[in-house]
């Protein structure tokens, strides 16, 4: 069965980004997807201090969550990251856990699905929702859209359950992720995954 995980980045288990999260997860399993949500933003997580030490040994130097959610993504075949938004940008917790997570896995993220989803109470969405994006872009990772940026608005968890659009969002949006998967994985094992090429790392030196 396809497998999904979902990291909440609010340091609320049950407010307005778990709220977009949980629709989600019921519209994902009634798609036949199964599913996993961590709790990010409660942790104390420590930023990358470009050690490197991952290189060598595989895993990150700080053994926390970022170590315990690493094989987690290596076996899902989506992932979806929930965030409110602070100052106009996603929680610096989880931000420093996907600067980590990303960073410190060697293993390819090639095709797995991926999508992000905002929560604020005016402003900052689209903002934060590029932020969040760009882990995706850089990792070979298909994004899931949907009829509308993932987003959701209110103060609270009873706020964002009368936001009606952004919940249809978040339904629309599980949907066309189950789709995606499926689709993939079908190709995958019909004609593989798309090659990828590492050969080149462009740099300019001494200013050249």
């Amino acid at each position: 069965m396809p497998k999904v995980l979902l990291l909440n980045g609010s340091p609320k288990a049950n407010g307005c980004t778990a709220t977009a999260l949980q629709e989600i997860i019921k519209t994902l399993q009634q798609e036949g997807i199964e599913t996993e949500l961590i709790h990010v933003g409660k942790q104390d997580i420590h930023g990358c201090i470009a050690c490197n030490s991952c290189g060598k040994t595989g895993k990150c130097v700080f053994n926390d969550l970022v170590n315990e959610v690493a094989p987690k993504l290596e076996e899902a075949d989506g992932l979806v990251i929930g965030s409110p938004v602070y100052y106009g940008s996603p929680n610096g917790t989880l931000l420093a856990f996907l600067d980590r997570l990303f960073y410190s896995t060697g293993f390819s993220k090639h095709m797995k699905v991926g999508a992000s989803v905002v929560s604020c109470r005016r402003g900052g969405n689209t903002a934060s929702f590029d932020v969040l994006n760009k882990y995706f872009t850089i990792s070979g990772m298909p994004i899931a859209s949907s009829t509308y940026w993932n987003q959701v608005h209110g103060f609270s968890a009873e706020d964002v359950k009368k936001d009606l659009e952004g919940l249809q969002t978040m339904r629309n949006l599980a949907r066309n992720m189950a789709f995606l998967i499926r689709a993939i994985q079908a190709e995958k094992a019909k004609s593989g995954l798309p090659e990828e090429e590492h050969s080149s790392f462009t740099s300019f030196p001494d200013g050249k």
